[in-house]
């Protein structure tokens, strides 16, 4: 059994948005996205996965393969693996993502950035 608090993974940087890995077991793994105002997560699959995000804190946009989905703290989002995924901090405030990739499709997308 683990333990940890959202809080622990919520760090935020003005130059980019920061991910920080919270657990990363067999071949799952969740993590922390952080957006200053005006960050944005660029266009990107996951293949052979899916994808659960938990808006943990303030509002964005979301594209998913094309449409735009606006969401706010408490907010739940899943994509496919195959959905083309971006994510724009279209608000005033910090935003933080919870994250959750049930198949780590390769070691690159266990890493902090």
């Amino acid at each position: 059994m683990e333990k940890h608090s959202l809080w622990e993974f919520m760090e935020y940087s003005d130059e980019k948005f920061t991910k920080r890995v919270m657990l990363k077991k067999g071949e799952s793994t969740a993590f922390v996205l952080n957006f200053a105002p005006g960050q944005q997560l660029p266009s990107h699959k996951h293949p052979g996965t899916e994808v659960f995000l938990l808006v943990v804190c303030g509002s964005g946009t979301f594209t998913v393969d094309g449409n735009e989905l606006q969401v706010t703290a408490n907010d739940v989002v899943h994509c496919s693996g195959e959905e083309i995924l971006a994510f724009n901090n279209s608000g005033s405030e910090p935003v933080s993502l919870y994250v959750v990739l049930t198949k780590v499709p390769s070691p690159e997308y266990a890493k902090d950035i």
